[in-house]
């Protein structure tokens, strides 16, 4: 028999998953109060088919709703005026129903409502870093994508753009959100880039958790699981979204991958993934399904040369196995099998070079300079700066 090693599952959401349980947002909600914010995306929730059944389930359920949208990805001048604007409307309750910005945007609102002081002094590396005392709002999360997992962690990602830009992240515990209502049907309504890229994000999370330093064997089984999931949800669900079972497929395997990552951490993807998004209009999830091969790839090659006998090297050859459906294949055989379809799916679903959004050789140092955050830290192996370069090569 083997043993087990020791780990710790951070708080989690009450999770409900299924088509259909939206309808309980109204009821959920008002287990916290009356008086909710209601955060979303752009215009793209109001002018669906789900906007006015979310609005009879807060009236039926007695819940008074005020709104906030947030287009493209929330920055610190956004969470603070919102902060400003709501501070004494006596919000008892937080929803967020969107993509991962909304969801993030959300989170960041609920822990600042009552403190009422400015994000930036939480941000991680961007100001004085003073802890979050709280208290936080109670926050209930419904995503209509399926990428961030951002229903799942305590994460709150806030993008400031430019020459000078950053992604960072405000982070506690106590911003995880109460109650996480994912609903497949939302897929439907996505538009197919949306999907592609939102997709590629949830397998980039679900691979990176899975080899990461901090992998632990509760995480490791939900990464499998969600790395099946997207394995035979992702293209079906690209080439129709009115498919049920890749939609669910899907939005499952993202629920995971936000559990995984929120436990386990990241990767060099998302190390990337963060100065790309700051720097240049790259959308995240482009940034990751963009990467991931050759991010994959590099990390192989440093493992063999440097730590032949670290672990990530056979739990990339399991996920080789399973995505080529062949567990006879010898631990190389595996690997390479990975990276082809890795690189199979970037071509598949249509994914941009890097250089379509911008980006040159001369940004490269400063891409580079600006990765190592977190998400680098979890990273299978110490990757050497002309490593890092490596991956950003078309």
């Amino acid at each position: 028999m083997t043993g087990v090693s020791a780990f710790a599952i951070a708080r989690l959401p009450r999770i409900a998953f299924g088509a259909g349980v939206r309808s309980e947002v109204g009821s959920r909600a008002a287990q916290y109060g009356r008086r909710a914010l209601l955060v979303t995306g752009g215009a793209s929730l109001r002018a669906g088919p789900f906007w006015a059944e979310l609005e009879d389930a807060f009236a039926a359920a007695g819940v008074h709703v005020e709104t906030v949208q947030i287009a493209d990805e929330p920055s610190p001048d956004q969470i603070d005026a919102a902060v400003r604007a709501y501070r004494g409307a006596e919000i008892e309750v937080v929803v967020a129903i969107g993509g991962g910005s909304a969801l993030d945007a959300g989170k960041a609102i609920a822990g600042l409502l009552r403190p009422g002081n400015s994000v930036l002094e939480h941000l991680e590396g961007v100001g004085p870093e003073r802890p979050y005392r709280g208290p936080a709002v109670p926050f209930v999360a419904l995503p209509t994508t399926a990428g961030t997992g951002s229903e799942a962690t305590k994460n709150a990602v806030l993008s400031q753009r430019g020459e000078h830009g950053y992604k960072k992240s405000f982070r506690d515990e106590a911003l995880v959100a109460r109650e996480a209502l994912v609903d497949p049907d939302f897929l439907r309504t996505c538009p197919r880039p949306v999907l592609a890229a939102n997709g590629m994000d949830a397998l980039t999370q679900l691979l990176e958790s899975f080899v990461s330093t901090r992998s632990n064997p509760f995480c490791a089984a939900l990464a499998l699981d969600g790395l099946q999931q997207a394995r035979e949800a992702l293209l079906p669900l690209y080439e129709d979204p009115n498919n049920p079972e890749a939609r669910a497929g899907m939005a499952y395997a993202s629920l995971l991958s936000g559990i995984c990552l929120a436990q386990t951490g990241l990767g060099s993807v998302h190390g990337l993934a963060s100065p790309l998004g700051a720097f240049f209009p790259i959308p995240h999830g482009m940034a990751c399904g963009t990467l991931v091969a050759k991010a994959t790839e590099v990390n192989i090659r440093a493992l063999q040369a440097r730590e032949p006998d670290n672990p990530a090297l056979e739990a990339y050859a399991t996920v080789g196995r399973l995505f080529a459906g062949d567990q006879r294949l010898s631990a190389e055989a595996a690997r390479g099998a990975l990276l082809d379809r890795l690189r199979q799916w970037r071509e598949d679903l249509h994914l941009q070079p890097l250089s379509a959004w911008g980006v040159t050789r001369a940004d490269h140092p400063r891409i580079v300079a600006n990765s190592r955050g977190s998400s680098m830290k979890t990273n299978p192996i110490v990757l050497e700066d002309e490593e890092i370069a490596a991956i950003l090569n078309d």
